[in-house]
């Protein structure tokens, strides 16, 4: 699992996480949402699932999770995103890392991530 450069719009963060396969692993499918904690940088926050949000998710037209196959040529991915300030307008804590459950598995990953944010939703797992 890794994590591509946080994104930002109109006061909103997010990450995407990518899920791929290791060297010679054999084909898995993924489906659903991965659990996302906050790491290093702030108050532990559980993510919250949520179908779609302001900076990704499923379309709205789709809802339940779609089953996303993971081979050495294809991978998965995961939005997650939170607000950068809280209700009051103070800026959130920002984290250097999430740890990573992908779905249905028992592997918790510390990913390098940079994210400020109060609150986190996480999206369900798409081909990426």
């Amino acid at each position: 699992v890794t994590a591509a450069p946080a994104q930002a719009a109109v006061g909103h963060r997010a990450v995407t996480l990518t899920f791929s396969l290791a060297g010679g692993a054999e084909a898995c499918t993924l489906t659903g949402y991965p659990s996302v904690e906050s790491g290093a940088g702030g108050p532990d926050i559980h993510a919250k699932p949520t179908l779609r949000g302001y900076m990704g998710g499923l379309p709205n037209d789709v809802d339940a999770p779609p089953t996303v196959t993971l081979s050495l040529a294809d991978q998965g991915q995961a939005v997650v995103e939170g607000m950068a300030t809280d209700a009051k307008g103070d800026q959130c804590a920002s984290y250097s890392e999430l740890r990573v459950n992908p779905p249905n598995t028992i592997i918790v990953l510390t990913v390098p991530a940079t994210i400020d944010a109060c609150e986190l939703q996480v999206h369900p797992v798409t081909a990426g």
